[in-house]
């Protein structure tokens, strides 16, 4: 098949509609598990892998960077660098804590050693860390930019008076500006990014690259009120399952769904694709078996009709 490329913002990286999210990577898949969701999604015209140096540093016995060092194996098994687009970010890491101008140097050149290559294609600021000046933060983001390290940057969990202080500060210097956002946003988490920050993006012509876009699952359809699932996602999707909206947004992915002959996952997505400033949704899977609902939003399109039915019932 033929996949479709989206251009990343104002960036030259061009980007498979759904990125696949690599934060169960040494978590919930091993690395045989882990190489064959990767295989699967970069056959099926996946090309934008999403991680983090902190993933999966929660998980007992890890450290952090279990992700990236999967990443780099894998990449350097198949010889496919120049074929995908690697995005990872900093400040979480147990050992590189913060955005200090120090700090994310030695982060990014201990991501690029676990990930076995010379440049970052996409490095996002994982947390903000707002007694760090942005001019700092920025500053430190350019010099990595100018060594060839990090081909493009972006931000992920920042305020909009923040961010838009990070793109004046960058336009008045001339150095690296901010070409994506990853914000936490999905069918029951709107305000998390609807408004001040949509719109700043918007205006500035960022590319909008939401986690959480299955709401840990619960967009999936399996997570239902009277059910138990086992994984180790199941609490933060099961809280969805007691409200008004979370029923209400079930009910209409459900309708949606099989109007389409599709997933609830796959409607979920297609939901945020259709709107504005997004340009890759991020999801993760844990198996091969799970990733076609995620890689059918490439090919569906909802109706107008059917994107004002999802947005008045989440609403």
């Amino acid at each position: 098949m033929t996949a479709s490329l989206h251009k990343l913002g104002s960036s030259d990286l061009e980007v498979f509609p759904l990125s696949l999210g690599g934060n169960v990577f040494g978590w919930t898949a091993d690395e045989t598990r882990s190489f064959a969701v990767l295989d699967a999604y970069t056959a099926a015209g996946g090309n934008f892998i999403d991680t983090a140096d902190s993933y999966s540093a929660w998980v007992e016995g890890n450290v952090g960077g279990e992700s990236e060092t999967i990443i780099g194996n894998w990449l350097r098994a198949r010889g496919n660098r120049d074929d995908v687009v690697i995005a990872t970010k900093v400040s979480q890491h147990p050992d590189f804590q913060g955005l200090t101008a120090a700090n994310i140097k030695a982060a990014a050149d201990a991501s690029l050693r676990r990930l076995g290559t010379d440049h970052i294609d996409l490095y996002y600021t994982h947390f903000d860390k707002p007694e760090v000046p942005v001019e700092e933060i920025i500053g430190a983001l350019d010099d990595l930019v100018k060594a060839g390290k990090v081909r493009h940057i972006a931000a992920s969990n920042i305020s909009a008076r923040r961010l838009e202080a990070s793109l004046a500060f960058s336009d008045r210097e001339g150095l690296a500006r901010y070409v994506a956002l990853q914000p936490h946003y999905n069918l029951v988490s709107r305000d998390t990014y609807e408004g001040e920050l949509q719109n700043l993006a918007e205006r500035e012509g960022l590319a909008a690259v939401p986690y959480f876009a299955l709401a840990s699952g619960f967009l999936t359809g399996k997570y239902r009120a009277g059910t138990t699932v086992e994984s180790p996602r199941a609490e933060g999707a099961a809280k969805h399952t007691q409200t008004e909206r979370g029923q209400k947004v079930l009910t209409a992915l459900d309708e949606i769904a099989t109007a389409h002959q599709a997933s609830p996952a796959t409607i979920a997505l297609a939901w945020l694709a259709a709107q504005p400033t997004v340009t890759a949704p991020i999801a993760s899977a844990r198996t091969v078996e799970q990733l076609p609902a995620l890689l059918a939003v490439d090919d569906l399109r909802l109706t107008e009709e059917q994107v004002g039915r999802l947005t008045e019932a989440s609403a």
